[in-house]
């Protein structure tokens, strides 16, 4: 069976989610190009980058995931077939959500990324320094002008959220269509219970970061085995955990049975969960998208995903 597009906001979305953190840091522009030819090719048509990426890798400034993305789209003429989604407030040179801040960090994504428009415009991080109703004032003076489609959140307070979520309604501005939570089978209380609640509540679209836990959900982390990543020593914890192991048996279970990978499976459970639209996920290689790509034609039955719930409780 294979699985349809979602809303997010106006926006119609892939079941998967491509995340760009990994673009111009653990893949190079020529790998980079590669994954993304893949994905819309495979059927995606959500992208997902921060003006930040990767600032936190020596030499990297910030903003060069958005120039490889850029780059791509020039050169494949494909921005009719992509949805792009970008952030503001954690780049090092637009810290913050300040009117102004948050106006220039707009421009400055849409020179990277050679278009005249943002689908999809997250604040990264929350600045409680500035009133919510001067961020959403800012992100709608974006949507008026059409540099911005929908505005969207991450990381935030559920009491923050719900105060922008009120404003935006008495003041007729534009309001979040998305939420972007921590969210996977071995981390759920970063999402489920009050967080969900509020985005049921006022129909927001959930795009979870960390869905396959810094790759702990791929099924390559197991006892004894050294894998060479950026991500190893945050991922291989979990398998310190009950949860980690346990979930790793059913995933093992459930994808040797319909001949898939770990990753395909965990995506899969992630996206039957209430609320959310599309999980978000990165590949450096061809290798690694296969998996992700899968679950587009993936669909659990209730007593595979019930299996997995468990495991994970």
């Amino acid at each position: 069976m294979t699985a349809t597009t979602r809303a997010v906001g106006a926006l119609q979305v892939s079941p998967l989610c491509l995340g760009g953190n990994v673009f111009g840091w653990t893949a190079d522009e020529a790998q980079s190009f590669a994954v993304l030819d893949a994905y819309v090719e495979g059927g995606g048509n959500l992208v997902d980058t921060a003006d930040s990426y990767s600032s936190w890798a020596p030499g990297n400034p910030g903003g060069v995931s958005e120039t490889v993305i850029g780059r791509w789209l020039a050169r494949r003429g494909r921005r009719d077939d992509v949805r792009l989604a970008t952030k503001v407030g954690a780049h090092p040179d637009f810290r913050g959500l300040s009117p102004e801040n948050i106006h220039r960090a707009a421009d400055a994504s849409l020179t990277r990324l050679g278009v005249d428009h943002i689908d999809l415009y997250y604040t990264h991080f929350d600045d409680e320094s500035v009133p919510v109703e001067e961020i959403i004032t800012a992100l709608d003076e974006l949507v008026t002008a059409g540099k911005v489609r929908e505005i969207a959140v991450s990381n935030i307070s559920t009491e923050r959220l719900v105060a922008s979520l009120e404003f935006s309604r008495d003041a007729g501005k534009a309001r979040y269509v998305a939420i972007q939570p921590h969210y996977n089978l071995v981390s759920r209380d970063t999402y489920e219970g009050e967080r969900q609640a509020i985005a049921a509540e006022w129909g927001l679209a959930a795009l979870p970061y960390w869905s396959l836990a810094a790759g702990f959900l791929t099924g390559k982390y197991r006892p004894g085995v050294e894998v060479a990543s950026e991500r190893a020593g945050g991922a291989a914890q979990h398998l310190e955990t009950e949860r980690g192991p346990r979930v790793l048996a059913a995933l093992d279970e459930i994808a040797a049975a319909r001949g898939v990978a770990p990753a395909t499976v965990a995506l899969a459970w992630l996206r039957a969960r209430p609320t959310v639209a599309a999980p978000i996920a990165s590949a450096r290689s061809l290798e690694q998208l296969g998996p992700l790509l899968t679950v587009n034609e993936l669909t659990l039955t209730d007593a595979e995903a019930e299996r997995l719930t468990r495991a994970s409780d």
